[in-house]
């Protein structure tokens, strides 16, 4: 303006500083909305600002925590990723995507994720302690599924048993695993037991399909038909 002043371009420059001061503002409240622990604030807020300031690595970065906070990793991964475009070498964001594919048993996806991280940095500690630990339980579950195409259910019951042991921490992969021995017992006409583990799955889920089908299965060899 100084350089070149003009009424039209003053009145523009004004209605952008105008802008500018109320962005600064919500900018404030959603950090300390943060503070306080106000997540649900915090992310209308930042909604507010990120519409105009698409491209800020940091805002969406603040947000993905707040999504986690509130208990919706999967909205968090979208941010992280923009965050992973947007800021070079952002080897913390590939990895809070990869725990948090981890976390919601995606384990693939999990691992392609932190394969990024270490390429950016292979000496990332976390990372590298985290694609350790999910191409262990990765490999162990391609395994068991093998063994479940060939017909070779002792060997795959095996398998999802270490899959259990190498993740007790996270429940998804206890449940999945237990989906599928129990598919391996109904196929390999072990009733009893089939309809017990069966059991276990749907009282986690009880609308676990797989579950519900293979215990049929196993109520058929049982001659339980009302069941």
């Amino acid at each position: 303006l100084k350089s070149n002043p003009s009424n039209n371009e003053e009145k523009e420059a004004q209605t952008q500083l105008t802008k500018s001061d109320e962005l600064q503002r919500l900018h404030s409240q959603a950090l300390s909305a943060y503070e306080q622990e106000d997540y649900e604030a915090a992310i209308s807020l930042l909604d507010e600002i990120l519409a105009v300031c698409v491209w800020d690595a940091e805002l969406r970065e603040l947000r993905a925590e707040c999504y986690i906070k509130e208990g919706e990793p999967s909205k968090a991964i979208s941010d992280l990723k923009a965050a992973a475009k947007l800021k070079n070498d952002n080897t913390e964001a590939f990895y809070k995507i990869s725990r948090i594919y981890y976390q919601l048993g995606d384990h693939e996806l999990s691992l392609s994720e932190v394969r990024e991280c270490l390429k950016l940095d292979q000496d990332h500690k976390k990372c590298f302690s985290l694609y350790k630990q999910v191409k262990k339980l990765n490999k162990q579950i391609e395994s068991a599924e093998e063994f479940i195409r060939e017909g070779r259910y002792e060997d795959a019951i095996s398998k999802y048993d270490s899959v259990m042991k190498t993740e007790p921490e996270v429940p998804i992969y206890t449940t999945r695993a237990k989906e599928r021995i129990c598919h391996c017992l109904s196929k390999n006409q072990q009733a009893t037991e089939a309809i017990k583990v069966c059991t276990e799955v749907l009282q986690l889920e009880s609308t676990n399909v797989n579950a519900l089908k293979d215990r049929a299965e196993a109520y058929l060899l049982e001659d339980l038909y009302e069941e």
